[in-house]
């Protein structure tokens, strides 16, 4: 009586069909989330534990900002997929290269109608990481010994956001410099969200190349490096205040004399005159 469903009531044994093939289709995946390198392929896996319909309607949509669109319809790659993806078996979808446009929610759909249970669906995430381009880096040219001064450094291509590490001649500067030996007096700071780098009082030692280095699980790029130099006094001040002073000069002079401009020619032909 194998293959048939029968029941026991008031001591009588009924038929009552046979027992289906499948319960109904019945989908799952490997990764509900997934992460993927930009340019790099990826395959997001729509597996069909149990079926019995021969030939299922297969559908894939992707949801960006609560939109749905197409990207496998009527058994083809259409939409943002278009000859970009493939169909596998069973209904996987492969992606060749990844973009960071890609970043979406994707709903794997499959109808069976010979199934008692016809229509399953399964929704995976897809994060498609951004390697970060060369930061923007600002590095002051001079610094007076015992002030306090920023170098900043920004980033905004990379997916997920990046930290950043700063570099001073070469050698990576420690978060904390009070667990270095090296670094211990040094009065600086690193805010490695934000990429900024921050003397409460610079020293001597302070002076020499720096560079910065954005940084995240799909990459790394960094800028060129850039001098601080660091004097004893404020010869930058100094420089700048005697040229604005001399500035002022003949600023103040050209337009004395051109106030008196026509007085003076007058004087002048008059004298010639005599």
């Amino acid at each position: 009586m194998s293959g048939y469903v029968w029941t026991f009531h008031s001591g009588t044994l009924f038929f009552t069909g046979h027992i289906p093939s499948s319960l109904g289709v019945i989908l799952r995946t490997t990764d509900k989330i997934v992460w993927a390198n930009e340019f790099e392929p990826i395959e997001l896996t729509c597996l069909i534990e149990s079926i019995s319909t021969n030939n299922p309607r297969i559908e894939w949509k992707k949801i960006k900002n609560g939109v749905p669109s197409y990207v496998y319809f009527q058994n083809k790659i259409a939409g943002d997929l278009e000859h970009r993806a493939q169909l596998r078996e069973p209904a996987n979808i492969l992606i060749f290269n990844t973009t960071r446009s890609d970043t979406a929610e994707y709903r794997c759909e499959v109808a069976a109608i010979d199934d008692q249970r016809d229509f399953d669906e399964i929704l995976i995430s897809l994060a498609v990481r951004v390697k970060p381009v060369v930061p923007r880096c600002y590095v002051p040219e001079a610094v007076t010994v015992g002030t306090s001064t920023e170098l900043r450094c920004l980033e905004n291509e990379g997916f997920p956001a990046p930290h950043y590490r700063w570099f001073h001649n070469n050698e990576e500067l420690p978060q904390d410099p009070k667990n270095s030996p090296k670094f211990v007096n040094s009065s600086y700071s690193i805010n490695p969200d934000t990429g900024s780098l921050k003397f409460r009082r610079v020293r001597k030692d302070d002076a020499g190349e720096y560079y910065c280095q954005a940084m995240n699980d799909a990459g790394h790029a960094q800028c060129p490096e850039q001098t601080m130099e660091v004097y004893d006094i404020d010869i930058l001040g100094i420089f700048l205040k005697s040229f604005g002073a001399l500035l002022v000069f003949f600023c103040l002079a050209a337009s004395i004399c051109h106030s008196c401009k026509r007085g003076c020619f007058s004087k002048k032909g008059h004298n010639e005159n005599k």
